[in-house]
């Protein structure tokens, strides 16, 4: 379970999280699977998920989880000492503290990435709740 990656990595990620499909592919195809497979599962992609979870990156999963209220995943995060995943979670939710926190000690490419992931997840909001991409009955 790897939780470490370089700085440029973290840079791409951030850029495929935000859409760009290059990048997500660099990912996937020069060692780095999981990280382009999460931009999918972020994107509430089922199939993306279950991959996440039986390829060995259950801590990827618990950041989206975290990321969409689940309390059961971010304790997940703390009691396996994935401290600073539970704050990508948490920031990635909107919350403002997390994201400093990530800041102040050095995570800098993290928060960026959290950011991210947290106008994702407003966006994906917003379209399942836009009344006018959906039939009314």
């Amino acid at each position: 379970m790897r939780i470490e990656y370089p700085a440029k990595v973290l840079l791409a990620w951030t850029e495929a999280i935000g859409g760009h499909a290059g990048l997500r592919d660099w990912l996937m195809k020069n060692g780095y699977p999981e990280l382009g497979i999460f931009t999918f599962a972020l994107r509430n992609q089922r199939e993306a998920r279950k991959w996440l979870m039986e390829n060995g990156h259950p801590h990827l999963m618990a950041v989206i989880s975290g990321i969409e209220g689940d309390t059961k995943a971010l304790d997940w995060l703390d009691r396996n000492h994935m401290h600073v995943l539970r704050q990508v979670a948490v920031a990635g939710d909107g919350e403002r503290e997390a994201f400093q926190w990530l800041v102040e000690r050095g995570h800098r490419e993290l928060a960026m990435a959290a950011l991210r992931m947290h106008r994702v997840k407003r966006d994906l909001d917003d379209e399942y709740s836009d009344v006018h991409k959906y039939p009314q009955a």
